[in-house]
């Protein structure tokens, strides 16, 4: 990989996670994984570790697959049902790493849940070991354990992780006060605090990833993956994002 030379100097967090969801990878379809999309984000991801030089890990939800929740919700043990979904996010996480590794980004998928003969199993040093050398990690299956959501599995990773901050990919450039696509007299915020969010019920992620995140002084970077160069942006402290801290 290259060194990343041209931004180094600018870049503001030196270990990012970056936390998508599930539905992201549905592109236009209705469900599942949408080859072309993995890619769109595979060379957004690509072009930000290649110019900054930036120690990459990714946590992606299962939504578009299968939702613990709604299993639940149709008469499944919840236990069981959570366990369906964190395997979703293994068909994710080895989804990105097949569009990755196709444009030249060594890629490997840690799985909370071992499952050895399709990828590694949870090792924190051996993660880190992985970003020192300039690999993307994609982790998977949330926790490991029922219960906890993929945004509690992604700040839990950030903190092992000792990542600068955790990114937020979403389908618009910040938090606003309520759905700018149903309201248009939605305020957009610039920065947050961890408390605000909290006591705003803002939905930037759930109260035990928030609180997380608060207790390990890591600041949460809600912005647009949607557009093109957004990630590199913000990794520089440009672009438009909300930061929460």
């Amino acid at each position: 990989m290259p060194d990343g030379s041209d931004f180094s100097d600018k870049l503001v967090y030196k270990r990012v996670l970056l936390k998508l969801s599930g539905e992201a990878l549905m592109g236009p379809s209705e469900f599942g994984i949408h080859m072309p999309t993995c890619l769109s984000f595979a060379e957004e991801i690509a072009t930000a570790v290649k110019n900054t030089g930036v120690e990459l890990c990714l946590v992606i939800g299962g939504g578009n697959i299968f939702r613990g929740l709604q299993g639940a919700a149709n008469g499944m043990e919840r236990a069981q049902a959570d366990s369906m979904g964190m395997l979703a996010t293994v068909m994710n996480a080895l989804a990105m790493q097949s569009a990755l590794e196709q444009i030249g980004v060594p890629t490997r998928v840690q799985s909370a849940i071992p499952m050895d003969t399709v990828c590694e199993p949870y090792i924190r040093r051996r993660a880190i070991r992985h970003m020192e050398k300039g690999r993307v990690v994609v982790f998977a299956a949330g926790t490991g354990n029922p219960y906890f959501t993929t945004d509690t599995g992604a700040a839990l990773r950030a903190a092992e992780m000792n990542c600068g901050a955790m990114f937020k990919g979403t389908q618009v450039d910040g938090v606003y006060s309520a759905d700018p696509k149903k309201d248009a007299t939605a305020e957009r915020y610039d920065q947050l605090g961890y408390q605000e969010v909290l006591a705003r019920d803002l939905r930037v992620m759930d109260a035990s990833a928030v609180s997380l995140m608060r207790d390990t002084n890591i600041p949460i970077v809600v912005f647009s993956l949607h557009k093109k160069g957004a990630l590199q942006d913000v990794l520089l402290g440009e672009g438009t994002s909300t930061i929460i801290s």
